[in-house]
């Protein structure tokens, strides 16, 4: 007799993991190896309608009123006891300032914060967190993602993301019902900023490097829970099929084939504040080495979810060398992470690093996407005279804790004075400088040994947690 082909849902409590877990071959990679996929789809993307995939939609988007402000005490929380755990003044750099705008917000602020001075210990942490579970097992979402997994009876979950809250009475529903519940850890630094929202049987990462850190800021996760499996994110650059010649590439873009382009990609505005002013530095170097010979362009690549106008006087003003190559994400409703890529962003991506000389950009893990095409990455890291107070200075992002595994600071180019910008881009240009041997090693470590292999890893990473639960 056939034996049953094991269901398994695919999480998507936001839209951060459709790029890695609907664009990417992961589909067809685990229904060949015989899974029956459904995508449970907490999104407002529908993935039957746009890709013909199976799907079970949660309609019901509610959280507990008191959940986002538990969450936010165990957040910070975790973040004071890694200080002190670690005697680290890294970790309260990674909070984000209380608003005492209005009543509301005041009151919110003022119970997160009598929260925090009772909950900063390990225990504490455990207890918020038994909290946050007990809230959201009250909440309506609760028994409406119960019905739903009774009624479909799924043998495994995998989540896309560990970050997102609306997640958390989805998969309580699952653990109540004794079905098992894998997590993949969404990003790079994501670890020590104290996301891990989410608590699952098992935890899909990166590489041998993330699972250290998982098990050293999470005393709760025990190491047979962890599975290196790497990312998809990066596996469409090796997809030689998304390869345009330079000629088709120039001409869909209206780019000038007789120039070589230099990639700047954009920040966010938390990230980098002043952002636009480095780009405008970029250009400004240009101009100069055109003068001397260069004939170079700059191909403007902006932050998927930066919705500012910051950008637009500096390239108005260098519109003759400046190209804008905007990333193809849609927009499906209002929130940041409601931007959901479209799946021809990979072709663009791939072209755009493949195509450039080199990628210029403020602590952007955009320095692993150009590696993957043996290309440098030039990090700015200087201050911009128009940093005043209640400008958040880029300097401090590359003090965060994801920075210290880099193998060495020739892993990128840091330019650390303006002045300096034009003869480092010279020196690269040049063939006399680069950082791509020691960025090689620095994706190994954090991407992993097998960045090709990811989704089968994951789908084998699946089978191995079914087997265990039997």
């Amino acid at each position: 007799m056939k034996e049953k082909r094991k269901k398994v849902f695919v999480f998507f409590p936001d839209g951060v993991g459709l790029r890695n877990f609907a664009f990417t071959d992961f589909k067809a990679i685990g229904e060949e190896k015989g899974f029956d996929i459904t995508y449970w789809n907490n999104t407002v993307f529908s993935l039957e309608d746009n890709l013909g995939f199976k799907e079970v939609k949660i309609e019901n988007h509610q959280l507990h009123p008191l959940t986002p402000i538990y969450s936010r005490a165990r957040k910070r929380a975790e973040l004071n006891v890694s200080r002190d755990k670690f005697k680290d003044a890294v970790y309260p750099t990674y909070k984000f300032p209380f608003s005492y705008k209005g009543l509301k917000n005041s009151f919110k602020s003022l119970y997160t914060k009598l929260l925090i001075g009772l909950y900063s210990s390990e225990k504490g942490i455990e207890k918020l967190r038994e909290k946050i579970n007990a809230l959201e097992r009250k909440n309506p979402k609760y028994a409406y993602c119960k019905v739903q997994l009774e009624q479909h009876k799924p043998d495994l979950i995998f989540c896309t993301t560990q970050r997102a809250t609306q997640s958390i009475s989805a998969l309580l529903a699952a653990k109540d019902l004794g079905i098992p519940t894998v997590a993949f850890v969404y990003s790079w630094d994501n670890v020590p900023k104290a996301m891990q929202v989410v608590a699952t049987d098992y935890y899909c990462v990166w590489s041998d490097h993330m699972k250290r850190e998982v098990l050293q800021y999470y005393p709760f996760v025990n190491e047979d829970q962890v599975f290196v499996t790497g990312t998809p994110q990066f596996e469409p650059h090796y997809d030689a099929s998304l390869k345009q010649s330079r000629t088709d590439f120039f001409k869909d873009n209206n780019l000038d084939i007789n120039k070589r382009y230099i990639c700047y990609s954009g920040d966010d505005e938390t990230t980098s504040p002043l952002d636009q002013y480095y780009l405008e530095d970029l250009a400004h170097a240009v101009r100069r080495l055109n003068t001397k010979g260069y004939n170079l362009g700059i191909i403007y690549r902006k932050c998927p979810v930066d919705f500012t106008t910051r950008y637009d006087a500096v390239i108005e003003a260098n519109k003759d060398i400046i190209a804008v190559l905007d990333p193809i994400w849609k927009p499906v409703g209002k929130q940041w992470n409601q931007v959901l890529p479209a799946k021809e962003d990979f072709k663009l991506l791939y072209n755009v690093c493949e195509h450039s000389e080199f990628v210029t950009n403020v602590c952007s893990s955009t320095v692993f996407d150009f590696v993957a095409h043996d290309k440098p990455c030039i990090y700015y890291n200087y201050e911009q005279p128009q940093l005043k107070k209640g400008i958040r200075d880029i300097g401090q992002n590359y003090k965060y804790v994801h920075f210290r595994s880099m193998p060495s600071d020739q892993a990128a180019v840091f330019c650390t004075a303006k002045q300096d910008l034009e003869g480092l881009v010279k020196q690269i240009l040049d063939g006399h400088l680069s950082s791509v041997d020691e960025g090689k090693l620095w994706y190994e470590i954090i991407v992993g040994k097998t960045p090709t292999e990811a989704s089968k890893n994951i789908w084998k990473i699946i089978t191995t947690c079914l087997n265990k639960e039997q």
